[in-house]
């Protein structure tokens, strides 16, 4: 298992069912020795809950971009320059399109277009909607911005359907960070 010892790592988690799988992949971040720090969307906490991410890593999970229960701080800018590496999984198709276009709405899209570290992305949806027009120019423009596009698997989605679009495991995602980030 590679070591991610002393870095930080934010977890961006958004609305997408396979929202659960990242409690699995936050835990081993965190076995594998990173500070992680999960950003959650506000429809990633109607599929999974942000005590669940706080208990898995030790820290606040972040959902609000204007909470006002914490000590004070500029928070998206203090993430954002503490950050080695953000890994946005599952990335709906909502988030890859504000992402694109600079868009900066709620706490994990400010923090990322803050942020100048490395930027990971594990699209997870609809075959079809993967596969749209506009999908494709939206993940074509993050690559072209640096982003680190993480293939999603193909198999049986939670729609029913069979293809492409499935969130790649939690294993994949952590190994993904690690390697980007050059661990040992």
């Amino acid at each position: 298992m590679e070591s991610l010892q002393g870095k930080y790592v934010i977890l961006g988690v958004t609305g997408g069912i396979a929202a659960y799988k990242m409690a699995d992949t936050a835990h081993l971040l965190r076995k594998m020795g990173a500070d992680v720090h999960v950003i959650m969307t506000e429809s990633a906490t109607k599929f999974i809950t942000p005590l669940t991410f706080e208990i898995l890593t030790n820290n606040r999970c972040v959902t609000d971009l204007f909470a006002r229960d914490f000590q004070y701080d500029v928070a998206h800018i203090s993430m954002a320059t503490a950050a080695d590496a953000i890994l946005i999984a599952p990335a709906t198709a909502n988030t890859i399109a504000k992402l694109a276009h600079g868009m900066a709405d709620n706490m994990l899209t400010t923090v990322a277009l803050a942020a100048k570290c490395k930027k990971l992305v594990a699209p997870s949806m609809n075959t079809a909607m993967l596969e749209n027009p506009f999908t494709r120019e939206n993940l074509a423009a993050l690559e072209a911005h640096g982003f680190e596009l993480i293939a999603p698997e193909s198999g049986l989605l939670a729609c029913g359907a069979v293809g492409a679009g499935k969130c790649p495991s939690p294993e994949t995602l952590a190994e993904r960070v690690a390697r980007r980030l050059g661990g040992k």
